[in-house]
């Protein structure tokens, strides 16, 4: 692709197709240690939750799950490849993920995060999500088991 015409693509989110599960299982193993597995991809896209990707020149360089039922959406897995991060993605794909919970008539969204993740935290915090809770021994971890925090957002 001609560099200047790379230089003005701008990473767009869409939503994830089956053809994207290998890219973005690649992503997530490259940026957690405990990533989900392929099947746990691809088993999220046959339940027919919203699973969406950051799109960049083809390429999945995010990417979210959402579960969404009974008024309520849960946020399962959000993940940005490390080149990316810091730029403002994961706030936009969050905002995304509001919105799109909002349209499916969610009155709250929930989530975990391990409280290693601080710069996850203090996002989730900043776009209005509050600690409400602690799931004991629930992420593996290098040491044994990591507790998550379990926080929440009325919508």
């Amino acid at each position: 692709m001609n560099a200047q015409l790379k230089n003005y693509q701008r990473p767009m989110l869409r939503p994830m197709r089956s053809d994207d599960v290998s890219a973005v299982f690649s992503v997530e193993q490259k940026i957690y240690q405990f990533p989900w597995t392929l099947g746990n991809f691809t088993d999220s896209l046959s339940a027919g939750y919203s699973c969406w990707v950051y799109d960049f020149c083809g390429q999945p360089i995010g990417y979210a799950i959402l579960m969404i039922a009974a008024g309520e959406a849960h946020l399962l897995n959000l993940g940005i490849a490390r080149d990316w991060q810091s730029q403002g993605l994961g706030r936009k794909f969050l905002r995304h993920l509001i919105d799109v919970a909002r349209q499916d008539r969610a009155d709250m969204m929930f989530l975990e995060v391990r409280p290693s993740n601080r710069k996850a935290i203090e996002l989730y915090l900043s776009e209005g999500f509050n600690e409400i809770g602690l799931r004991r021994n629930y992420y593996p971890a290098a040491n044994g088991r990591e507790d998550a925090i379990v926080m929440g957002a009325s919508l």
